[in-house]
């Protein structure tokens, strides 16, 4: 086995070896002056099982750009086969045609990928789960929440109501509900643009209770702010949010500061970024990509990894 890294997140990539117990494999990565990308590989992989640690984030094009040469590096090295590990998959909001002559972008970049040389892949937390279906290659695809909820059952929080800020995360919420015994409810929202979201009603009982938030995803955190304050309007206690992937953005940032969320829960699928003033929890899943990953290489099944 060979582990590899690009430049996106490699302090998850150095966690994730750590736990395999097998170092990071050596890849140089510069630019041209003109931008363009050049990597290469330091060492042999000839016959080798590669996977490559790139979550595609922030900046999402020079990620995906940087992880498309590193495995067509690899498959020209002769590496016996080639997975891309991606704790989270750029674009993959793109995953419909919702408006008129619009790209299904999540579906160009699975293409990107498997024309590269990618054999197989490992991801979490896809923004919609028929993101799978894009590929024709084998995906692994994990979930953050066995991490999260292992967190939440230790707070052994009470009277709680697990909320879906919106249609789309009702059966995320529903699985974290059932994990932890809690209450289900749903935020009905419109959204106005894509920095603004209107919350417009609840349906389930949060009146005196204590609200979770479950997402996949946030950037602007304008869904989150506004199913929060709709739930505090409707007599909700605490509300706290966990979202497997922090991709906020300063207004994000300064939302969630005036919103009525009094914690966000988060894991390190991206870099983690500052909140002066503002309680955030970072979770490692690191453990169980790693675990993953030594699954995948050794033919074992992967299924206990989604149960708590």
């Amino acid at each position: 086995m060979k582990l590899l890294s690009g430049n996106s997140h490699p302090a998850l990539a150095k966690a994730i070896a750590d736990y395999i117990g097998e170092p990071l494999g050596g890849v140089q990565i510069s630019r041209f002056p003109d931008g363009e990308i050049f990597v290469k590989i330091v060492e042999n992989i000839r016959g080798q099982d590669v996977f490559i640690v790139q979550p595609t984030c922030m900046p999402p094009n020079e990620s995906i750009m940087e992880l498309l040469i590193i495995i067509d590096a690899a498959k020209r090295a002769s590496a016996a086969r080639i997975t891309p590990v991606i704790p989270f998959y750029g674009y993959g909001r793109q995953d419909r045609k919702d408006q008129p002559r619009v790209p299904i972008t999540a579906k160009l970049v699975a293409n990107l990928l498997v024309a590269a040389g990618a054999d197989r892949l490992v991801a979490m937390d896809f923004h919609a789960q028929q993101i799978q279906g894009f590929f024709d290659i084998p995906v692994d695809h994990l979930f953050a929440a066995p991490v999260i909820v292992k967190h939440l059952r230790q707070r052994n929080l009470q009277d709680l109501v697990v909320v879906s800020p919106d249609p789309g995360g009702l059966k995320m919420a529903y699985a974290y509900a059932n994990m932890l015994g809690a209450g289900l409810a749903i935020v009905g929202k419109q959204r106005k643009s894509a920095t603004e979201v209107e919350a417009i009603s609840v349906v389930g009982e949060v009146e005196g209770r204590n609200a979770l938030l479950v997402d996949d995803l946030t950037t602007t955190a304008g869904t989150l702010a506004g199913a929060a304050a709709l739930l505090k309007q409707r007599g909700a206690k605490n509300i706290i949010a966990a979202v497997t992937h922090c991709m906020l953005t300063e207004l994000g940032i300064e939302r969630l500061k005036q919103s009525a969320i009094s914690e966000l829960i988060t894991t390190d699928s991206v870099p983690p970024r500052a909140f002066d003033g503002y309680k955030v929890t970072v979770l490692s899943v690191a453990e169980l990509l790693g675990e993953g990953i030594l699954r995948v290489h050794n033919n074992q099944s992967v299924t206990s990894l989604f149960r708590v």
